[in-house]
């Protein structure tokens, strides 16, 4: 049995496409059901969605769950993980969802199939896409000092000596081991859960995908990558970072509170307090360099001084 988990935020009309494109998947995976876990929308997403699954009859696989305030996404997922885990014994594998996705026909069927015949990967993520099929990366490797470095040079010369530390894997047509997938759309074996636990509440968004993907790996379940599952994913609609329609806006805090909670829980403090050197005497250059040589401006308001702000030479994580 396949269990879908979706996290809702002030999204309710993205979240009931989502669940549409999820018919024909529920019709052809046999023992598919949906907890769908409204994280306190504090606007009526909890009775649009509610009106939508009675309506378009979907109340035999589709279960709405109300949380009792915003814990983040972590903390809605591990709600619907730990619902699904309980009320359905038979459950083999979970898939966690963006409620901004579209899920391509046979999408789910590929994953399962994938795991079913890979008995040591434990997680596998599917090729996200634009709606017009245009390919975004998916799959990644762990951030580091390198990877530090590459994100604050931006430096094509720097890219090609660290090619092998650069987050971004190479987009491939063929499945591949990842160090970590996107959380957009992820599917996990159950006795991953019975050997790691939930996600880390800890971070209220960002990074917990990767902790939990680092987490597996440590307990010896591998990572994989399969495009063969397709994806639409809007990016930035959920969550309102990122867009590539809007103009970027200010990070929030915990985009950068959950960096630091990464390097410190895994790496130490002291590595922590290395990576965000790196990254803050790289980052300077490049903006040299993009106004010299007039490249747009892409990045986000006070990026570098709201890195500082939450670095770990002032800051440690809690447990």
């Amino acid at each position: 049995m396949i269990c879908i988990v979706i996290v809702n935020y002030r999204t309710a009309a993205l979240a009931i496409n989502c669940l549409d494109s999820l018919v024909g998947e529920q019709e052809s995976v046999k023992l598919l059901t949906v907890e769908i876990v409204d994280n306190a929308s504090a606007d009526n997403s909890a009775e649009i969605l509610s009106k939508a699954i009675q309506n378009h009859g979907w109340t035999d696989w589709v279960n709405l769950i109300n949380a009792p305030e915003n814990g983040g996404f972590a903390y809605g997922n591990n709600i619907g993980i730990r619902r699904a885990l309980q009320q359905h014994p038979e459950v083999a594998y979970v898939l966690l969802l963006n409620p901004d996705t579209v899920v391509r026909p046979g999408a789910i069927e590929v994953l399962k199939s994938f795991l079913m015949e890979h008995p040591r990967v434990g997680i596998v993520g599917s090729r996200l896409e634009e709606p017009d099929s245009t390919a975004q990366v998916s799959a990644f490797r762990y951030p580091s000092l390198a990877s530090e470095c590459i994100d604050g040079l931006r430096w094509g010369m720097i890219k090609r000596l660290f090619a092998d530390a650069e987050i971004a894997h190479p987009l491939q047509d063929v499945p591949h081991s990842a160090d970590w997938v996107a959380g957009a759309s992820m599917m996990i074996r159950r006795e991953v859960f019975d050997q790691i636990g939930l996600l880390d509440e800890g971070y209220f968004m960002y990074y917990e995908e990767v902790d939990f993907c680092k987490r597996a790996q440590q307990a010896g379940w591998e990572c994989w990558y399969v495009p063969q599952s397709r994806v639409i994913h809007l990016v930035g609609q959920a969550s309102g970072i990122n867009s590539a329609d809007t103009k970027p806006k200010r990070r929030p805090d915990y985009v950068f509170e959950s960096r630091l909670r990464y390097f410190q829980k895994h790496h130490g403090r002291l590595y922590s307090i290395f990576a965000d050197i790196v990254w803050l005497a790289t980052y300077p250059v490049w903006r040299l360099r993009r106004w010299i040589q007039r490249k747009p401006d892409t990045d986000p308001p006070y990026l570098w001084w709201d890195t500082l702000w939450h670095s770990s030479m002032w800051h440690r994580i809690k447990p």
